[in-house]
């Protein structure tokens, strides 16, 4: 079982998933769907240079960071620099990705809505030169 590092509001959890992940990044559920939540909750941990690949969400997500330096990027917008204390409500079906930056890592607790049975479509992952271009 994962332990809490100094200083960390949760655990790290486990690795992510390497195919809707690209480098170091691990998951915490806090919170599974159930009768009374619609929802899913949980601590994700990206170490410098870690993050999704681009996806979107049925029913939107957000995001509360709790530590660190990252990015929020939606497809065909400018990245938005994530910092401690940041809290981005992303709409249903907008392509994005999230993650650290090349130097912090960056945890974040991710609010994902359900929509039926599926919380996130995968896409494709962010290229080095898109991830690159956000970290000028």
């Amino acid at each position: 079982m994962a332990t809490t590092e100094d200083n960390e509001l949760f655990n790290k959890g486990e690795a992510a998933p390497a195919g809707y992940f690209t480098g170091a990044a691990f998951i915490h559920p806090l919170v599974g769907r159930d009768n009374n939540n619609e929802f899913a909750l949980g601590s994700v941990t990206f170490k410098p240079g870690a993050r999704t690949i681009w996806h979107t969400h049925p029913k939107g997500q957000v995001l509360i960071v709790s530590e660190g330096q990252g990015f929020y990027q939606e497809k065909g917008k400018p990245a938005q620099r994530l910092k401690k204390g940041d809290v981005v409500n992303i709409p249903e079906n907008v392509e994005h990705w999230h993650g650290a930056d090349a130097q912090h890592k960056l945890v974040h607790i991710a609010i994902t809505n359900y929509k039926d049975d599926q919380n996130v479509v995968w896409l494709k992952p962010v290229s080095e030169q898109e991830y690159a271009d956000v970290n000028k």
